[in-house]
């Protein structure tokens, strides 16, 4: 470069160059003030960050609000306390199927719940939670993690700002609590019945009403005559919910829900912000809590069946054959 002399006895190099470093400078800023204004809503302080998990369950409840926190838990242990989750039940934070919305705008970090919940977002969704004669646990796991079906999901939840995994499963459902006895498909004519998913879409397919209640309204809705029947999980969290007190016919089996996948999912800006440490003990926290999860409902599912039909004398009973050909059919025409 040419040097030209200036009056005040500096070089005209020298001026560029100086106004290059004061260029470089205020880009420099401005860059470290967007990086603070784009980066995920999470505290952070002294190296330790703390998230919000909200979830789409009550409390604490059996085998799902546990499942949350055992999972939270497990960060925390696994990262030596620089994680830490904080959980928050259906309705603390946000409402329980506004959990997908908080997360997706980062106003909570992760939340916990099943994607069948989220079909009016993406009817995709579905097929991660739960296929009406589909799936069961084993098959559903073979799927995510060999078939393609992780790399599906990751596509469908990055068009939402997320990143899901695959954290328990509440193995194959009951077919639902009815105030009167299913005898043939006829009896589905002008039922109400809380069931979400596809397995929703095929009620309606039927004659039924589908009503998509969260887990904490279902108990009022059915002893009130709100709706006629319900679906939950299976046994173990029926009983918690005290179902049985409610409707008087047990019925089985679950066709729309034969292994019900349940998610952990993370703000994706989020996601992408951690280091390979933090990402491998998430991961490893989210499948230890998926064989423990999926070996507790299957154990206290049977337990809980037994202490519903001998203390309780429910009446448990199975759907025929002729109404399970025509429910059949009815899903393969639905999915």
């Amino acid at each position: 470069m040419s040097e030209v002399k200036k009056s005040d006895g500096k070089t005209e190099s020298t001026l560029k160059r100086r106004q290059f470093i004061s260029k470089t400078a205020v880009a420099s800023a401005a860059m470290a003030a967007s990086s603070t204004v784009m980066f995920p809503k999470v505290a952070i302080s002294k190296n330790l960050k703390q998230l919000k998990m909200v979830t789409t369950w009550p409390k604490n409840f059996p085998g799902l609000g546990t499942s949350a926190q055992r999972i939270a838990d497990h960060i925390k242990k696994l990262s030596e306390g620089k994680i830490d989750v904080k959980v928050y039940a259906a309705g603390e934070l946000v409402g329980a199927f506004q959990a997908f919305d908080a997360v997706s705008n980062g106003d909570a970090d992760m939340f916990h719940g099943a994607a069948y919940y989220w079909q009016g977002k993406s009817k995709a969704f579905n097929f991660f939670a739960a296929v009406p004669f589909g799936f069961t646990p084993q098959e559903m796991s073979a799927w995510l993690y060999y078939g393609g079906g992780q790399k599906l999901w990751d596509e469908l939840c990055a068009q939402f700002n997320l990143k899901p995994f695959s954290c328990n499963n509440t193995g194959v459902q009951m077919g639902g609590w009815y105030n009167k006895e299913i005898q043939s498909l006829q009896d589905f004519q002008g039922l109400k019945m809380r069931m979400p998913g596809l397995g929703g879409e095929v009620l309606k397919e039927i004659g039924a009403t589908a009503v998509s209640l969260p887990g904490g309204e279902i108990f009022q809705a059915l002893q009130s005559g709100a709706i006629d029947a319900t679906e939950w999980v299976g046994p173990w969290n029926d009983l918690a919910f005290g179902l049985h007190k409610a409707a008087k016919y047990y019925y089985y089996p679950g066709f729309h829900e034969p292994g019900t996948n349940i998610e952990l999912t993370m703000n994706k800006d989020l996601w992408d912000s951690l280091d390979s440490n933090e990402k491998l003990l998430i991961e490893s926290a989210v499948a230890h809590e998926y064989r423990m999860g999926t070996a507790e409902f299957n154990a206290r599912n049977g337990d809980a069946l037994v202490v519903l039909r001998d203390n309780y004398q429910v009446s448990v009973k199975r759907m025929s054959d002729d109404v399970l050909k025509a429910l059949k059919s009815k899903s393969e025409y639905v999915v």
